[in-house]
């Protein structure tokens, strides 16, 4: 049995922590190891072929006071490399896991230091950017060059390296996820919202972003729905934002507008989107998640991942740029709960592709031919909208 280091982003993150189990749940017969907090016992609690790795643990906090010629960070990145030089390989999943920040140069200095260049080293589900310096594009084009698999979800990061040779495009792996068989279409509709302000390019919008989810919220709830306000992720301010938007919303509407806070409960969050009856979706995986359990979904697009991946997929609904939705009237998304689904199946056996490199490392047979069928990687399917 092979024995598998996941590099992913452990911040209790719905969409990502989606991607470590549907990972894990492909390749049951390989051990993965996860550096994540104890807390990722509670969200991965049916993984039995998944090993969490503490990094936060008590023994190790001790052991940090005892070596004080070490700080947190060069003895946390003592044990990242010990463990990964103890595994057959890496797997990095996520999506936005290569862009442009303040301490990038660090960052790329830590990856170099950390993975052992000799063991092979996937990188599945993400997108590149965004980016504002050509030195970004550079360094990483150099590391990429060394690693075993890169595939892509979106058109315009395989654009950028796709004649390195080891790069490749599919859909966004979340396609992937199961459609439950007894859907329902509850009398309720999933805003999922954002801080804007925790993102540079979207600063001073919270206000005006906050106000109209609030108009929104209210437009479905004259229409007789109820609406969840549902925050994907804690550390980057989505709770925040609910508690923000919940307090514009006047008192006599108050009791049909309700909080949803996902922290480890990944099961209870996934039925909450799969139950709806439409979803408005900030985040990018509310909407992907949307399309995959047939829902109403009208994107709001706070980068051009969404718009991306809008465009990749062939979806044709209407939808909103966060940056200029002061103007957008509620009703215009009330009325998509009519015309904004769109039909995943194909993109579903095209996101299988992802793992098309690490099936072969892994020993995983293949036996449905429409799977690993070529993609053209100039279109998906551009036929998936439903009118």
């Amino acid at each position: 049995m092979k024995r598998i280091m996941i590099h992913a982003y452990t911040k209790f993150n719905l969409g990502d922590d989606l991607f470590v189990k549907l990972l894990c749940e492909r390749y049951p017969e390989t051990h993965f190891v996860l550096p994540a907090r104890s807390e990722y016992k509670q969200c991965f609690a049916s993984l039995s072929n998944l090993t969490l790795y503490p990094i936060e643990s008590i023994w190790v906090r001790g052991i940090r006071k005892l070596l004080k010629k070490f700080n947190g960070t060069e003895f946390q990145n003592i044990l990242l490399k010990k463990l990964a030089r103890s595994c057959d390989g890496v797997v990095q999943i996520g999506g936005s896991v290569f862009m442009q920040g303040a301490r990038w140069k660090e960052d790329y200095t830590w990856k170099l230091d950390v993975f052992d260049s000799r063991k092979p080293f996937f990188v599945l589900g993400a997108n590149f950017g965004p980016y504002k310096d050509e030195a970004f594009y550079v360094k990483h084009r150099e590391l990429f060059s060394t690693y075993t698999d890169i595939c892509f979800r979106d058109r315009y990061s395989y654009d950028l390296f796709k004649d390195l040779g080891n790069v490749r495009l599919a859909p966004d792996i979340i396609f992937q996820h199961a459609k439950p068989d007894n859907l329902k279409n509850g009398k309720y509709v999933v805003i999922s919202v954002i801080k804007p302000s925790d993102r540079e390019s979207l600063k001073d919008l919270d206000a005006m972003y906050y106000n109209k989810i609030k108009e929104i919220a209210v437009a479905f709830v004259e229409e007789g729905y109820g609406v969840k306000l549902m925050s994907f992720c804690e550390y980057e301010g989505d709770e925040e934002a609910v508690k923000a938007i919940h307090s514009l919303i006047p008192q006599v509407y108050a009791d049909r507008v309700k909080p949803y806070f996902y922290r480890t409960n990944l099961e209870e969050a996934v039925e909450l989107l799969a139950s709806s009856g439409m979803i408005v979706a900030t985040r990018f995986h509310a909407m992907i998640l949307g399309w995959v359990f047939g829902k109403p979904v009208f994107p709001i697009a706070y980068s051009e991942k969404t718009t991306n991946v809008m465009n990749d997929a062939g979806f044709a609904g209407a939808y909103a740029d966060l940056k200029k939705m002061e103007s957008l009237e509620p009703e215009a998304v009330v009325r998509s709960l009519d015309t904004n689904r769109l039909n995943v199946s194909v993109l579903a056996r095209q996101a299988e592709r992802h793992f098309e490199k690490l099936d072969n490392y892994l020993g995983k047979n293949k036996n449905a031919k429409e799977a690993s069928a070529a993609i053209n990687p100039g279109v998906f399917a551009r036929r998936g909208h439903e009118s």
